[in-house]
């Protein structure tokens, strides 16, 4: 393969990828925006209720369902979604990019970021639902519920840091655990949100398809801002040349 095939294979590899995202991504708003249409119409009311409930021993609706240490475990996980830790863990990323000398993928990070708070909080606003009423709240909530901020936020943090961790692994295994990992967490944030009974399943829903949106745009711009890996160049050795003789 010559160089010129190669790199006219380069570039439609490069335009698949970006037809893909950006289906994902007009997809994802498309869903999100009939999502929120059913929920402010009431549409959704069953299946929230009976998705709620189902974390409630019958009976007191109180009492969650399983151990005591469960709940616990709830409010642990709940809090590694919340404001304060992710604000945290994404002042450390930006830190850690602009030590490694990645400029313009701190600044890309740090604008997704804000850009996606900045968009949960209009998106409540402009939802403007209550919170749920059924059960006792487990957790603190000041805010309207849908989107959930924690279940939006994560997946801008987590799986976008994941993508950048897994770009510079080289085995599919490591990429594979990396992203698999901040993916189960995202999930165990959001299902926490429902069981402490804070959210609404659909709230859950839409605040995790918009911040897989916002995610899939970070990494996509994030790539492109840190350009392909360059190998280190050996340097040539320059011995006397000695005539033979």
């Amino acid at each position: 393969m010559n160089l010129r095939t190669a790199w006219t294979a380069l570039i439609a590899r490069a335009e698949t990828r970006l037809l893909l995202g950006l289906l994902a991504v007009t997809s994802g708003v498309g869903l999100f925006a009939k999502l929120a249409s059913e929920v402010r119409e009431g549409e959704t009311g069953a299946f929230d209720r009976m998705v709620l409930l189902a974390f409630r021993t019958p009976g007191p609706l109180g009492a969650p369902i399983g151990p005591r240490w469960l709940q616990e475990s709830a409010r642990d996980i709940t809090a590694l979604g919340g404001f304060t830790v992710l604000t945290l863990i994404s002042l450390l990323a930006v830190a850690l990019l602009l030590v490694h000398q990645r400029r313009r993928q701190a600044v890309i990070f740090a604008v997704s970021v804000i850009l996606a708070e900045i968009a949960s909080d209009l998106l409540k606003h402009w939802a403007g639902r209550a919170r749920p009423d059924l059960v006792p709240h487990l957790d603190l909530v000041y805010s309207s519920s849908f989107p959930s901020g924690h279940s939006m936020m994560s997946p801008v943090v987590s799986l976008t840091l994941a993508g950048v961790l897994a770009s510079g692994e080289r085995a599919r295994t490591e990429k594979a655990l990396v992203i698999g990992g901040a993916a189960l967490l995202v999930v165990l944030i959001g299902v926490s949100r429902v069981y402490l009974g804070v959210h609404w399943p659909t709230d859950v829903l839409g605040g995790w398809v918009m911040g897989l949106v916002f995610a899939l745009v970070a990494t996509w711009a994030l790539a492109l801002a840190g350009g392909p890996a360059k190998a280190p160049v050996a340097p040539v050795s320059r011995e006397p040349h000695t005539p033979a003789g």
